[in-house]
């Protein structure tokens, strides 16, 4: 399995009721035997999309500002955005919202 940790995110400066819809774009880095070997910055539904299975190999996604990793799951919102959100840990730090934003 894949995994790729989120680490910053891009939002539009659109007025929503879900803070979590203003994000446009996600930047990962993918790790192997501890090394990157690939980092990006991917929009929203092309990560949903890596996390739903539309590839031959599944991805999950993470946040890990602190340990132990918070990992991602999809949500949607009551329009039908659809997007990450992090399952709740032990400190806000590793919430995709509190993440550096991107330009």
């Amino acid at each position: 399995m894949t995994e790729i940790q989120i680490t910053g995110i891009k939002k539009d400066n659109g007025n929503h009721e879900n803070p979590h819809e203003a994000v446009t774009d996600y930047r990962w880095v993918q790790y192997e035997n501890g090394k990157i070997t690939k980092s990006d910055t991917s929009p929203r539904m092309q990560v949903v999309g890596w996390l739903e299975g539309s590839l031959d190999f599944p991805v999950k996604a993470y946040v890990q500002e602190e340990t132990p990793r918070a990992y991602c799951y999809i949500n949607t919102s009551r329009v039908g955005t659809k997007f990450l959100q992090t399952h709740a840990d032990a400190t806000s730090r590793n919430n995709l919202l509190k993440l550096p934003e991107v330009k």
